[in-house]
């Protein structure tokens, strides 16, 4: 990494802008819900939370108050509680003055050195916000985005469900990792607190959900009345909650649950459910009596952010439901399957909607079940039909159509024929796995002799952020000749059965392409620029350019670099945002604009944290809201600017230039610029004056950075000290500045 001295600039005007904040992150919510109609205390748990001042929970009728907050003591502070607390033993024990302010100091610092960890499980969990959350009793029930608001931004979303079914919830957990290592002057402490015994079985009333967390080792056990006959459902809500850990350590929540009777005799288990992590439950109790519900992590790990939400009680509950989706503007019948329904069948009405994805579910006296997926599409649908599973059997369709099928057996596969032209391009995409079923699809193409044209498995769609297995199957070919094609879908593993449905669509290509931001929260100092990633999830072959803007924005925010290249699936930009601090967290939208076809074809941008699996899988989770948060600006902040909206064109192996402008100071500080996370190849050369601010000289290594290659480059200025010791001072970021690189012919026209 190059750094580049620019310019002198005034000492006490750099020292105060932009001190360097770290971003407010919340690591888990627990409880993560409540029931309607009720105020539930809660406890938020992550990191640099200092100051929190307010809560933002998504989609009304839930109002939050800030009760308290905890940050773990430093060993510093550790110590000088540790003085004061044996300066004050001593007064007492020596028979002086005692007053009732002092004794309520001891039981005070008592309190906080017997809850002091000298190394707490996980940094990015150890700070801690109570919340008193009120809940409307006609509020919608679902999930909900739960944000902390601290001085230096708003923390990324957590879910908060609001449910229908009374609550139980343990007292939450701490977790130490070197109780071996404790000072004994804590054990000291904690041995003169209450002692608590190992909490017994916990008696439960159905229906009921149950929240707790596991420790490390921990097992949590319920017991609950129940009598001959009911149909039972026990469904864990784990990584619905939390889908990725927040620093990928200890690992996921694998949780696994058990049911035994009054004897402990196991009766049913499971530690996932189809394909999902989270595992469900459905037994039918043999004799009235007590039984015990048992929940740990399938290799008995545990933290914190372990958290458990189980729905338990003879509930509605969806298993499967034919087809996986309707058409635009019309209305569908709905087979439905699964436990405690009230009826197999319903009716959607699409009427009014447009194309998506919606959650449908089913209500049975007082309680509704949980939702599933439901498609709709505009093209024309029509349903498999048997037999089907030959090439002599093939059931004949006309493109474009959607086919709902089944592999409703182990070892079947669907075949479907239709007439092609020579060079025709043909898209067949399965929408499977996407819709909640367990089908592992893989499609084949062939023509008339069997002669195999096209195949896939799987397919990586990011816009499905919380599969960590893509099991859908996607194909994109031209037609070698006209005449018969036969297109054939089955199971990879040879499964099948009645809940192995698919959305089958086959068509010409329908270019078209939706758009990720990330960070879902923003966190700037007034006036200052932040960096963004806007990922394109490109369809069927679209590779044109997106233009980006800010739709409806308030005034002072400002997209740089708002331009997807040709061909790339993400750009980063820069949000600038106004300079003086706002009252509260703003509601952004970012829309894209692209040629499709010779049509303008435009798209709001869904916004999206970008999540991690095991140190390397990267999955964007989409949220319900892009939010910034402007805090207050420092004195004479740095006003960049850029001096022209068009691409820095970069000669491969040469040289090309970005001018910038920028009042210049007359005292004695260097401020020094760096590329941030450049692509590969791009190097800043050198970097000079003008009256009105500085040219940087930017470098494309042509044996790195090929022609074609485009985008925009990131730059951070900084000071640095060396008195006492070295340090660097961020003085933010430079507006995004565009760039392509190009053939030395090109540059030269």
């Amino acid at each position: 990494m190059t750094i580049h001295k620019l310019f002198l600039f005034p000492a006490t005007l750099a020292l105060t802008l932009c001190a360097q904040q770290t971003t407010p992150h919340a690591g888990y919510v627990y409880p993560a819900g409540g029931r309607l109609g009720e105020t539930v205390e809660v406890i938020v748990g992550g990191q640099f939370l200092d100051g929190v001042n307010g809560v933002i929970i998504s989609g009304g009728g839930a109002q939050a108050n800030l009760s308290d907050y905890v940050k773990p003591l430093t060993q510093g502070q550790f110590n000088k509680l540790r003085e004061q607390f044996q300066e004050l033993m001593d007064k007492k024990k020596a028979g002086k003055a005692w007053t009732p302010e002092e004794e309520k100091t001891v039981a005070d610092i008592r309190l906080k050195m017997a809850t002091y960890i000298r190394r707490p499980m996980s940094p990015a969990i150890a700070e801690t916000v109570r919340l008193q959350i009120k809940l409307d009793p006609n509020a919608g029930i679902g999930e909900r985005e739960l944000r902390l608001v601290t001085p230096n931004g708003v923390t990324n979303p957590m879910v908060f469900c609001i449910g229908q079914l009374p609550e139980f919830s343990k007292q939450p957990a701490k977790v130490e990792t070197e109780a071996a290592k404790t000072p004994k002057s804590v054990q000291k402490a904690r041995a003169q607190m209450p002692v608590r015994a190992v909490p017994p079985v916990t008696d439960i009333t159905l229906p009921t959900i149950v929240n707790g967390q596991i420790t490390p080792g921990g097992v949590d056990r319920y017991r609950l009345q129940a009598t001959k006959g009911q149909h039972m459902v026990i469904a864990a809500g784990v990584r619905e909650l939390i889908p990725y850990i927040s620093d990928a350590v200890p690992g996921w929540f694998q949780a696994a649950i058990g049911l035994s009777d009054a004897d402990g005799k196991e009766l049913t288990y499971a530690d996932h459910y189809t394909f999902h992590q989270d595992p469900v439950l459905y037994y039918e109790i043999p004799a009235d009596g007590a039984y015990t519900l048992e929940i740990h992590d399938s290799i008995y790990r545990g933290r914190e952010d372990f958290v458990y939400r189980i729905a338990v009680g003879e509930l509605p509950y969806v298993t499967s439901i034919f087809p996986l989706g309707g058409r635009v503007g019309l209305s569908t019948n709905v087979e439905v399957k699964g436990w405690n329904l009230p009826a197999t069948r319903l009716v959607q009405n699409e009427k009014g909607r447009v194309p998506g994805v919606y959650p449908i579910s089913v209500t049975k006296g007082n309680f509704t079940s949980n939702r599933v997926p439901f498609a709709v599409d505009a093209y024309p649908e029509i349903l498999e039909r048997e037999p089907n599973n030959t090439v002599a059997t093939a059931q004949h369709v006309k493109l474009p159509l959607i086919v709902n099928g089944r592999i409703d057996k182990p070892g079947d596969t669907d075949v479907f024929r239709f007439e092609g032209k020579a060079g025709e391009e043909i898209v067949a995409e399965v929408v499977a796995r996407r819709l909640d079923s367990p089908l592992d699809s893989i499609l084949r193409l062939t023509d008339a002799k069997g002669k195999q044209i096209a195949m896939n498995d799987d397919f990586d769609d990011k816009g499905a952020g919380l599969l960590t297995h893509q099991a859908d199957s996607l194909i994109r070919t031209k037609l070698p000749a006209s005449g018969l094609y036969y297109l054939s879908i089955a199971d990879t593993q040879r499964k099948g059965g009645p809940d192995y449905a698919y959305r089958l669509r086959i068509s010409q290509p329908q270019p078209d392409y939706q758009l990720r931001m990330t960070p879902a929260s923003i966190s700037a100092k007034g006036g200052t620029a932040v960096p963004v990633t806007v990922y394109a999830l490109r369809k069927d072959g679209f590779d044109g350019e997106i233009d980006l803007k800010l739709k409806d924005a308030p005034a002072g925010f400002t997209l740089n670099g708002g331009r997807v290249p040709a061909g790339q699936s993400s750009v980063r930009c820069t949000l600038t945002v106004p300079p003086k601090k706002m009252d509260g967290p703003v509601e952004l939208h970012l829309e894209g604009q692209a040629q499709l076809d010779k049509h303008e074809v435009r798209r709001q941008g869904i916004p999206a944290e970008d999540m991690m699996q095991a140190f390397a899988y990267h999955h964007l989770v989409t949220e319900d809201a892009w939010l910034a948060r402007v805090s207050g600006a420092g004195k004479g902040r740095l006003a960049w600017k850029l001096l022209t909206d068009k691409p820095v064109q970069l000669p491969a192996d040469g040289a090309g230039q970005a001018k910038v402008f920028l009042p210049l100071g007359r005292y004695a500080v260097d401020v020094q610029l760096v590329l941030n996370d450049p692509p590969e190849g791009i190097t800043i050369q050198k970097v000079g004056l003008f009256d009105n601010g500085v040219i940087l000289f930017l470098r494309a290594d042509q044996t790195k950075a090929k022609p074609g290659l485009a985008g925009n480059l990131i730059v951070e200025a900084f000071i640095e000290t060396q008195s006492p010791k070295k340090r660097r001072t961020p003085l933010g970021m430079l507006p995004a500045i565009p760039f392509e690189v190009v053939s030395t012919m090109q540059a030269k026209r």
